[in-house]
């Protein structure tokens, strides 16, 4: 990762070579090490803007939010453009992270943004800013999930759907993201951006449920999945909407799937006829016939998802039935 282009100085071959090495160890995971070479490199050239961008970013990626902030300070304040810079965007994560809204209304209007309210006059709580739904990469760096979520502001974004529980994470939980996606999901032929969760930024009080559900035909599933949504909560079957892939085609552009149209998946040596064993099958998939076991997640109270269960069954006991209901996140 090399920063070097957005100043008007060109940086000395020493503080090149100090910060490339940085990064070098940055990339192994050694971030004692890296930050000894980079505090060297901002003594080396502390006029110079990247010396501050890059001690932040190492900060962010430890976490360290208040050094990432003073850093980040330092960096915006020897910016020599007004707009756009990565230095403002990453202090606005930054400051989404500490909750230091002012000091995000005034990032994300440096970085270019339009915000609510009077321009130039920083907002004393949470950025909240209409930006549609994206992709987000749950715990990129143990066993990721990509998940579809509600973006709040540029740096937050609150989970729609239901997670798997070895991500860790539970439906309607918001996490910080980093700014630079991270592949592409494409749906109803548009395409949208995957961000990689930073951390946890507010838990959701809503466990998760697994259930294996008996579904006679798909409109049995979508019942129960309109009668969880009615009572505020969220039902996602995922026996059609899970998929497994590597990490390379999960950072790569692919098609998003609800689990209602035909998937074929990249992994899958198999044919329509003959899947393998990783292959992704749904009702949508033509010829196929639609499988009654389903493996559905529940996100809902205890006190309150049997009770939906029980409902469902109720309305037609004939083809529907539950059960090894189990909370497991």
């Amino acid at each position: 990762m090399r920063i070097f282009h957005r100043t008007r100085h060109r940086p000395s071959a020493t503080w090149r070579q100090t910060t490339d090495r940085a990064f070098t160890l940055i990339g192994d995971g050694r971030y004692e090490d890296a930050g000894a070479l980079l505090v060297m490199a901002a003594d080396l050239e502390p006029w110079l803007s990247d010396s501050w961008f890059n001690l932040a970013l190492l900060h962010k990626f430890r976490r360290d939010w208040e050094q990432a902030r003073a850093a980040g300070l330092r960096a915006v304040a020897l910016l020599d453009r007004e707009h756009g810079a990565a230095d403002w965007w990453n202090l606005g994560i930054t400051a989404t992270a500490l909750q230091d809204w002012p000091l995000a209304h005034r990032a994300w209007q440096a970085y270019g943004l339009k915000l609510p309210g009077r321009a130039g006059t920083p907002g004393d709580g949470p950025v909240s800013l209409d930006l549609g739904t994206t992709p987000v990469r749950l715990s990129p760096e143990g066993e990721s999930e990509v998940v579809w979520g509600r973006r709040l502001d540029p740096a937050r974004i609150e989970v729609l759907s239901i997670p798997l529980p070895s991500s860790g994470r539970r439906w309607g939980e918001v996490v910080l993201h980093d700014g630079a996606p991270h592949g592409e999901r494409v749906a109803d032929g548009a395409a949208y951006p995957v961000f990689d969760e930073i951390e946890l930024w507010a838990p959701s009080p809503v466990p998760t449920y697994v259930v294996l559900l008996h579904a006679a035909t798909a409109g049995d599933r979508d019942a129960l999945e309109r009668l969880v949504a009615d009572a505020g909560y969220a039902a996602e079957d995922w026996t059609s909407s899970v998929r497994l892939l590597c990490r390379t085609c999960s950072e790569s552009r692919m098609p998003a799937d609800d689990g209602r149209t035909a998937h074929h998946d990249p992994h899958d040596d198999g044919d329509a006829a003959h899947p393998g064993h990783l292959s992704h099958l749904s009702q949508g998939a033509g010829g196929l016939a639609w499988l009654a076991e389903r493996e559905c997640g529940i996100a809902a109270p205890a006190a309150l998802v049997r009770t939906l269960l029980d409902r469902w069954v109720a309305a037609n006991p004939g083809g529907r039935a539950y059960r090894d209901l189990e909370e497991v996140c």
